[in-house]
Order: structure tokens, then sequence, then C-alpha cells
């Protein structure tokens, strides 16, 4: 249980990095964060998506994903940023082209911190 407290704070301090930066260099990009609360729900929100919905639609569109040699599964990964983003107030990326920029610099940052904080992610 202490492992996946750990994980959620440090996934919740890297969306609170992409959105403090994304809000610093492009104010008018979209994406926005009320406050360290709802970067917790985010990133639940984030890791519930990637656990649950992410492995079935990477299921339903395995065609694509072969045809694209797998670059498909980074739009899948902004679909879970866009919805997330949908779903939790005080939590926005922009649209669908925003979330694509900010799933990859939040993969950067989330890697970043896990080797900071010596957390495993399975």
């Amino acid at each position: 249980m202490k492992e996946f407290i750990i994980r959620i704070l440090v996934s919740a301090i890297a969306v609170w990095a992409c959105a403090g930066f994304f809000q610093w260099i492009a104010p008018s990009s979209g994406v926005h964060l009320t406050n360290y609360g709802t970067a917790i729900w985010a990133a639940l929100a984030i890791g519930f998506m990637n656990a649950i919905v992410k492995p079935i639609l990477t299921v339903l569109t395995l065609p694509i994903t072969v045809l694209t040699l797998g670059l498909f599964l980074l739009v899948i990964n902004a679909l879970m940023f866009y919805w997330a983003g949908s779903l939790i107030n005080g939590f926005g990326t922009g649209g669908l082209m925003m979330s694509f920029i900010f799933s990859l610099v939040y993969s950067t940052v989330l890697t970043f911190l896990d080797s900071l904080f010596g957390v495993k992610r399975d």
C-alpha cells in the first residue's frame, strides 16, 4: 500500500509540474490545474485509465497499431489524458493535440521523477 501511495504522489507531482510548465510556456494552451489536490485526483484518473481502459483500447485497435508500427499507442495515451481532463474538475489538457504533447512531456517528467525517488513501476 505504501508503494501505491508513493507512486500516486510522484505521478501527481509530474502532473503538477507539467501543468505548471504549460501554463508558464503557453498560457493559452488550454492546460490548467487548480491545485495540488486536483493533481492527485488527475493522477488517480490517469492511473485508472492506464490500468483498465488502455488495455481494452489496445486490443480493440490492434490492427491499426500493427499498421502504424505501434505509433497509434501514442494516440491512445493522448486519449487517456484527454478523458482524464474531461472527468476531473480543475484539470484540463486542452484539445487532443495538447493532450498528445502533454502526455509526451508527462512521460518524460515521470521517468525522471521515478528515477529520482526510486519508484519501481510494473
